[in-house]
């Protein structure tokens, strides 16, 4: 049978009225909706997955991943109680990817949130460095320092920031305070006295005042005292020394020997060679068992030249170290300096006699190791008939003694005898 349109519309639409309307009736029940509890945890799951995938691109490497989960991440406010790891490491992200200037925008960002944080502060000043912005380094350096005032490291970087920027005034105050903190830097110094020559200073002023304000400060008196010697200022480094070197209920017994070697030095520098073998002697009076303090009164004395006094010390030092072979070629040298200044142009017999003892010492040296004077051996070896007292020598002499010693004033000083060597027969 067919069913007519008329029919159709009217029952068919009848039907759908009543379920419009059956829909339309409250239910009896009120319906149960997600409380908030239930959204916020909902929200910490999905923070803890970003978390988790950026901290694992992170580690992979993956640097455009990460920034871009990071970015999600602060998007979606999953940065709260996160900031420090989020903002350094997504600034990292961007530094390994040479983005220096997104590196910089996410750490000031970051810096908002946590305006103490000293890891941002590094980075961010890092980026600037890399970005060559000086100004802005100098200003992050110099936020770091508010919070950290005696944080050497930052003061060593804005006084390299200052002096790249020719800044040389406040590079000097911020090399100033490092030396406050760091008294002994020698880089510091450098940096200093650099900067005052650029400033057209005496680099000595900055020594004298601060040795001036701290007069007891054994260091700053020695550090004056180098400036002055490379100066040529011998004589105000000398005076500085001497009284440094009667405090001696101020300086310990290490201050002590450093200011006697500082001050001999300075006195050999000056050309006054006795008060530097002085100088050297005050010192082996604190430390009697350093025989090579002894041969620097040696070296001295033959400079004078004082040999008989050089040998008295040579002597010590063979004492403290026997079988050491330095003392021993010291003593060669004593006689063999001697020869030299005494001989006239022939050698006499007096001048062979002590130049065959320096020969003896020379080689007893060389049997123990010590080379220096292997030379002189060699030379002597090989000018023997001319400079050594040998077999002939003896034959002419009408004292046919066992051992022979030189006389005459410029030789008063030798006691020691040459054997008859056991060759030479008669």
């Amino acid at each position: 049978m067919r069913i007519s349109s008329r029919y159709f519309l009217r029952n068919v639409g009848f039907g759908l009225i009543i379920l419009i309307a059956a829909a339309c009736v409250p239910p009896d029940t009120e319906e149960e909706f997600p409380d908030d509890e239930w959204y916020v945890e909902k929200d910490e799951e999905r923070c803890d997955q970003l978390l988790s995938s950026a901290a694992e691109y992170y580690k992979n490497k993956d640097w455009k991943s990460t920034i871009r989960v990071y970015r999600m991440l602060t998007n979606d406010g999953c940065d709260r109680g996160n900031e420090e790891q989020v903002y350094q490491f997504w600034a990292i992200a961007h530094e390994r990817q040479a983005q220096f200037d997104s590196s910089e925008v996410v750490l000031l960002q970051g810096l908002k949130r946590l305006p103490d944080d000293l890891n941002l502060y590094n980075r961010l000043a890092y980026a600037y460095k890399r970005l060559n912005k000086p100004e802005d380094e100098a200003y992050v350096y110099q936020d770091i320092l508010d919070i950290e005032p005696e944080n050497s490291e930052t003061l060593k970087d804005l006084a390299r920031v200052y002096g790249d920027m020719e800044r040389y005034e406040e590079q000097v105050e911020v090399l100033k305070q490092i030396l406050e903190l760091e008294p002994t830097n020698k880089s510091a110094e450098g940096d200093l006295v650099l900067a005052f020559e650029n400033l057209g200073l005496d680099p000595l002023d900055i020594y004298r005042t601060r040795f001036a304000h701290n007069p007891n400060n054994v260091s700053y008196g020695i550090d004056l005292a180098d400036q002055l010697m490379r100066s040529d200022e011998f004589v105000e480094a000398i005076d500085i020394l001497e009284d440094l070197s009667h405090q001696w209920s101020k300086n310990g017994a290490v201050s002590k020997k450093l200011i006697f070697k500082k001050l001999a030095q300075a006195y050999v520098e000056n050309g006054q060679l006795s008060e530097a073998s002085e100088a050297y002697i005050r010192l082996f009076e604190e430390d009697s068992g350093d025989f090579r303090t002894a041969i620097e009164i040696v070296s001295l004395n033959i400079d004078i030249p004082d040999f008989e006094t050089a040998l008295l010390w040579i002597e010590k030092a063979i004492e403290i170290a026997p079988e050491n072979g330095e003392p021993l070629g010291y003593k060669g040298n004593v006689y063999y300096q001697a020869s030299l200044d005494c001989r006239e142009e022939v050698p006499n017999t007096d001048d062979k006699i002590v130049a065959s003892l320096a020969q003896k010492y020379f080689k007893m040296s060389l049997d123990k190791g010590y080379r220096k004077f292997r030379r002189d051996v060699k030379y002597l070896d090989e000018n023997a008939d001319d400079l050594l007292f040998g077999l002939e020598d003896w034959f002419l002499l009408n004292d046919q003694s066992v051992s022979l010693k030189p006389s005459g004033d410029c030789y008063s000083w030798v006691k020691e005898a040459l054997p008859k060597d056991p060759s030479w027969r008669q």
